[in-house]
């Protein structure tokens, strides 16, 4: 046995990590074992949906520790069921699975939808996806994924999943045939740098799958639990999926996941899912803290009205640098730089106590607490706006 000889080492080393020690964190900041504050950005990839530590889901945390931590899965408790109850009372589907991951809930949906298959319509199994998805990193899910990065890895991968392209409703059409059981996406491909879907590409994916007799798979664990100003993304096309899946958010920073799904499409039988800790009962107390606070008309309206004001200074700082356009819809936006250039600038704004997040080299990806205040976007837009003046003046002395 080996002994680590730095605190770092004992952590398996699979991304690029900054040295500073994350100790606390208060809405939209973080501060470190030194005590310098950072703006966050970032939020746990859009995890912490309310910002860090969140009054209301630290007391639903505690108080639910000191009731019950978790009898099973093989029995009922009462958060799991107050929050399946919840999310089916404000939804289109009739029945919730829990799990812990948005990658395991995506699993769960490929899985619920090869049973559809294999129960009512012959045997069929593949799911249509589309290029620069991102599903997850089990590997059905990194399968589905269209992500370049994912080719090589892992081999051999599951197979089963054929890539449409985005917004181009023939490109799905030509991939159906009788082993076609689903079509599945991101309603906003994130990982690939804030691609949206367009409505009406949605509701025409929406026609093709009822005409073709397949399900529908809506990927919401970016998108949902109020990050483009509805409750659900689904709720902006005027149609509804019989599958979604959610992550992120719906935790408030807890581990938290769900599959969603109509009756029609709720085929599993006894011993086809399960999961030790799915429908832990601390963490539904949580999500139900977080449903709660965000599912409220006034909520959806204030993420909606931030996003805008996002947007529109990220438009301001486009223009005044010569940069692209800004992508994405509410509290999920990217700003294309045209340049690979993003690295440089995660790190300098890191240094200036901001956390931003780079999805590809070119592009800065945004994603606030749900309750970012309009002084902390300025703050922000000051920071990225002083290096990229910086950058443009090193560009014109060299």
């Amino acid at each position: 046995m080996t002994t680590a000889t730095h605190p770092y080492d004992a952590l398996m080393d699979i991304t690029a990590r900054p040295k500073a020690v994350f100790v606390r964190g208060a809405g939209s900041y973080l501060w470190d074992d030194s005590r310098k504050r950072y703006l966050d950005f970032v939020q746990g990839w859009a995890v912490n949906c309310l910002g860090h530590s969140p009054p209301t889901v630290a007391e639903a945390l505690a108080a639910q520790a000191k009731r019950l931590l978790t009898p099973s899965p093989a029995f009922y408790n009462e958060p799991s069921l107050k929050l399946a109850q919840a999310l089916v009372d404000n939804s289109a589907f009739d029945q919730v699975f829990f799990a812990n991951s948005g990658a395991e809930a995506n699993e769960g949906a490929i899985k619920l939808a090869r049973k559809y298959g294999s129960l009512h319509k012959g045997g069929a199994f593949e799911i249509i996806t589309f290029e620069g998805g991102f599903h997850g990193r089990t590997l059905a899910t990194m399968s589905a994924s269209g992500k370049k990065a994912f080719e090589p890895l892992f081999e051999p991968k599951v197979s089963g999943f054929k890539k449409a392209k985005l917004n181009d409703i023939g490109s799905v059409e030509k991939l159906i045939n009788s082993n076609t059981v689903a079509v599945m996406l991101e309603p906003i491909q994130g990982e690939s740098g804030v691609w949206p879907a367009t409505d009406q590409f949605l509701r025409e994916l929406r026609a093709l799958t009822k005409a073709h007799g397949l399900l529908l798979i809506f990927d919401e664990i970016q998108t949902g639990m109020g990050r483009t100003g509805k409750l659900f993304h689904y709720e902006h096309t005027g149609i509804a999926p019989d599958i979604m899946t959610l992550g992120k958010g719906i935790g408030g920073g807890v581990p938290l996941a769900a599959l969603l799904a109509t009756e029609r499409a709720s085929c599993f039988e006894h011993g086809d899912q399960g999961g030790t800790f799915n429908g832990n009962p601390v963490m539904c107390a949580a999500g139900l803290a977080v449903l709660e606070e965000i599912n409220t008309p006034e909520f959806l309206k204030s993420v909606s009205e931030t996003g805008l004001l996002l947007e529109s200074e990220l438009q301001k700082v486009s223009a005044r640098h010569g940069l692209g356009g800004v992508r994405g819809r509410g509290l999920l936006l990217a700003l294309d730089l045209k340049l690979p250039i993003a690295p440089g600038i995660i790190a300098q704004a890191f240094e200036a106590g901001v956390l931003l997040n780079a999805p590809q080299l070119d592009t800065l990806r945004f994603m606030p607490a749900l309750n970012v205040t309009k002084a902390e976007i300025v703050e922000m837009i000051w920071c990225l706006d002083a290096i990229l003046t910086k950058a443009g003046a090193a560009r014109r002395v060299a």
